[in-house]
């Protein structure tokens, strides 16, 4: 392992703070404070002034997006449960009610400092490059007359300017709907009236102008051409604002007789979900806010108030300009040298596993040259009798589903698990699940109060000496785009107790019948959660001094888990966790976590793998690796359908360790947690940054064999 750093924190401390005490609640933080958290070590990116600017301008818009779905499905959730009167407290000792008081609290915090970040530093240091921020006020005649015409031809059109009257009742407001209140008066009559008037969300969120280097709001736009929307009228004035409803899909179990349907059904109920938050700009007339406070059937702890622009989510239209001078230097994926061959050549990803199981760290490693050429091989090849794949988040052209619609057209046996539950990602699986259906293939819509989070595949090949299984188990979606944005790993090997774990899982997910014990994936739910916990109790019973956990990973949650890993401390076990998001653990806690060390990586890419050490895992001084796709929260634990397998090649188990290191040795994406709840900087002396570093050692190794014969 890599040596220890010498830490340094930055002050102040970012972060909530908030010192334990004695008793049973202190032993852990808060779910949802810590997601908050994560907010803020996203934010400082937007911030670090090392960082290229339209780079921190999507990280804007990355916690934007966050914070949106935050409220969607958490903050939905907890005023779900105070409006049920449940006060039932979290494992923190907090009741639903003081959940959202300190919710509001942090999100006020984090808003006020965002608003800072793109007002005060990312808006003028965009415009010192040529890239303005422009309100109406500031453009000449000539760019006027530019988005006159735009706003005539491209925006006018779709625009339906909506009054409330007795003979007009309130609007719907559709959720994370940017709208323009308008208050209009009738010159003859002195009668005023409320308007609503939708900003299009199929249209930019910021109209770029012709030279590239402004954009506008484009409800600035709008607000300048009123009196076309409103002719003869007088509008007095006008306030953007934007309503965040409940979107977090439910299924009732007497609907699951159809689950794609039942789907689709409560795609159409999320439209009209029950607004949890309203945002509005400083400024907004009184009147005005309590119109819409009432008429959202809302009260005035749900209204965020901000300097604006609202969405900063729209700045994705801005990081797309075509500065490469102001984004992170453009970065492509190595070909793994074992399956590298001249341009003319195609390589044998099958003979290639026979030879030994290959490991693929993405973005490092390229998906397209190894996951998704194993599924189009598999697809094309006449020997391979059928393919069996998960389905949980993908692309909108993915070429792994195309590949297995042509297996499916070529008449092999496809059966595909399409996850129509996965959150945000429902309407673009109804409709990939649709076309594989259309095209042959078995698909599965998942399980009944399960979502199939387990990334797998299994391909069924007849070979010389009988039927071979190839398989693919890793951390991350088959999904190209996303592989080059999100770091995972992954799998590929024809292991005989693999290949049949596999068959056996697929088989469960798609017929009828029970889990049973399985040779060496670690499965949930089911055999996951007690062996991890076994797992961990091996190194609280190992000899003095040898007991070692890593852990890897999205999120911990899970208070079974937190309680074994306390044990564990508390018998000497050393411990490293490296944390990207959530942690309800709290480290370095004299007599309760003192051997517990957690950490997180926020930077260029989303850490997303899970990996798992133990140090005496197969026997005494026999350490044990594995990755999957569970994080250790309830959630992947106990209602997912997960699987995590072991990394038994002693090369390989190299490469993981290297992973490791690079994540503990890391002192510029790295946030080390205290015992206070509080997440600081880390600062060191090394200059290490965990994704160059793994950039560089992944392009080493292909430029050590480049010139090696392959096999």
């Amino acid at each position: 392992m890599a040596p220890p750093l010498e830490e340094s924190v930055e002050t102040p401390k970012a972060g909530h703070s908030d010192t334990p005490e004695d008793g049973e609640h202190r032993r852990f933080i808060n779910r949802e404070l810590s997601w908050l958290d994560f907010g803020e070590r996203v934010l400082a990116r937007a911030e670090a002034a090392d960082v290229p600017l339209l780079e921190r301008a999507k990280f804007l818009a990355i916690f934007s997006q966050g914070l949106d779905e935050f409220f969607q499905v958490r903050v939905a959730g907890l005023k779900d449960q105070v409006a049920a009167g449940l006060q039932k407290v979290t494992p923190d000792g907090l009741t639903p009610v003081q959940q959202l008081s300190t919710i509001r609290t942090r999100v006020n915090e984090l808003l006020e400092r965002q608003s800072q970040i793109f007002l005060d530093q990312v808006a003028p240091g965009l415009g010192q490059v040529g890239i303005h921020l422009s309100d109406w006020d500031e453009l000449d005649d000539d760019d006027r007359k530019e988005l006159v015409e735009r706003f005539e031809h491209q925006i006018f059109p779709v625009l339906t300017p909506l009054a409330v009257d007795p003979g007009h009742p309130f609007p719907y407001i559709s959720n994370l709907s940017l709208n323009l209140a308008v208050m209009v008066r009738d010159p003859d009559t002195g009668e005023r009236r409320f308007a609503r008037v939708k900003v299009p969300n199929l249209l930019p969120r910021f109209v770029v102008m012709p030279d590239g280097e402004r954009y506008v709001p484009l409800e600035q736009v709008i607000a300048e051409h009123l009196d076309a929307l409103f002719p003869g009228m007088e509008v007095e004035s006008h306030h953007p604002f934007r309503v965040t409803r409940n979107a977090d899909l439910t299924l009732e179990e007497d609907e699951a007789d159809d689950l794609l349907a039942a789907v689709e059904v409560e795609l159409r109920r999320r439209r009209f979900g029950r607004a949890v938050r309203l945002d509005v700009v400083h400024g907004i007339d009184d009147e005005v806010l309590d119109l819409l406070v009432h008429e959202l059937e809302l009260n005035a702890d749900d209204v965020y108030t901000g300097a604006g622009p609202l969405d900063l989510g729209g700045l994705w239209a801005v990081w797309d300009l075509p500065r490469p001078d102001l984004k992170d230097d453009a970065f492509t994926s190595v070909t793994q040298t074992r399956l590298a061959r001249p341009e003319e050549e195609q390589v044998d990803l099958f003979a290639v596993l026979r030879s030994g199981d290959l490991l693929v760290h993405h973005p490092y490693d390229s998906f397209t040259t190894s996951v998704a050429a194993f599924v189009a091989q598999a697809a094309a090849d006449p020997d391979v009798l059928a393919i069996k794949q998960t389905l949980y988040r993908t692309s909108a052209d993915s070429p792994i589903v195309a590949a297995l619609i042509r297996a499916a057209e070529a008449g092999k046996q496809v059966a595909a698990l399409v996850e129509v539950k996965a959150r945000f990602d429902e309407q673009a699986n109804v409709l990939w699940a649709r076309a594989l259906e259309k095209a042959g293939v078995h698909v599965v819509y998942g399980l009944v109060g399960l979502k199939t989070h387990t990334k797998t595949c299994l391909v069924v090949r007849q070979e010389d000496d009988g039927v071979r299984r190839y398989c693919h188990v890793g951390t991350g979606n088959y999904n190209e785009k996303t592989a080059r944005l999100y770091e995972d790993l992954g799998v590929l090997t024809c292991d005989p107790d693999i290949g049949a774990d596999l068959s056996q899982l697929f088989n469960y997910l798609t017929g009828y019948g029970r889990q049973e014990q399985f040779r060496k994936l670690m499965v949930a739910p089911g055999p996951l959660r007690p062996r991890l916990a076994e797992l961990i109790a091996g190194e609280a019973e190992a000899a003095p001094g040898t007991g070692r956990i890593i852990m890897k990973m999205n999120s911990l949650v899970d208070v079974d888990m937190i309680d074994a890993l306390y044990a564990a401390s508390g018998a000497g076990v050393e411990t490293d966790l490296v944390v990207r998001g959530i942690c309800c653990l709290r480290p370095g806690v004299s007599g309760l976590s003192e051997h517990i060390r957690v950490r997180s990586i926020v930077g260029r890419f989303l850490e997303h793998s899970r990996i798992f050490y133990f140090a005496n895992g197969v026997g005494p001084g026999e350490p044990a690796w594995y990755i999957g796709s569970a994080d250790l929260m309830p959630r992947n634990l106990d209602r997912r359908v997960e699987a995590v397998v072991p990394v038994e090649a002693p090369e390989l188990q190299a490469r993981l360790q290297q992973v490791l290191d690079v994540n503990l040795a890391d002192d510029q994406l790295a946030w080390s947690l205290g015992p206070d709840g509080a997440w600081t900087k880390v600062e060191g002396g090394q200059g290490v940054n965990t994704h160059v570093e793994l950039r560089r050692l992944a392009g080493t190794r292909a430029k050590r064999r480049e010139s090696e014969p392959s096999g």
